[in-house]
């Protein structure tokens, strides 16, 4: 299962989801891991650390799914929301 990330903006790029989801800790971390290939978004592989990610794409690296969220509007920090 998918866990959620949310953003605040409309995008965000691949190598900041990356940090951004904690799979890695800096940005040189991100383009050796592209490197590898293990990266998939939406089910097809991607080397562009670039690459725009929109709510709902999924990223896949190992055995890690996170899935794009768009934070809830008028929150700073809708992850602490609880229901």
């Amino acid at each position: 299962m998918a866990r959620d990330v949310e953003i605040r903006g409309d995008t965000i790029r691949l190598g900041q989801l990356l940090k951004l989801g904690g799979v890695v800790d800096a940005g040189g971390e991100v383009k050796d891991l592209l490197a590898t290939g293990a990266v998939l978004v939406n089910g097809e592989g991607e080397q562009r650390r670039g690459r725009q990610l929109h709510p709902g794409d999924v990223v896949a690296v190992a055995d890690e799914e996170l899935r794009v969220v768009a934070a809830a509007a008028g929150s700073s920090n809708a992850s602490a929301s609880s229901s």
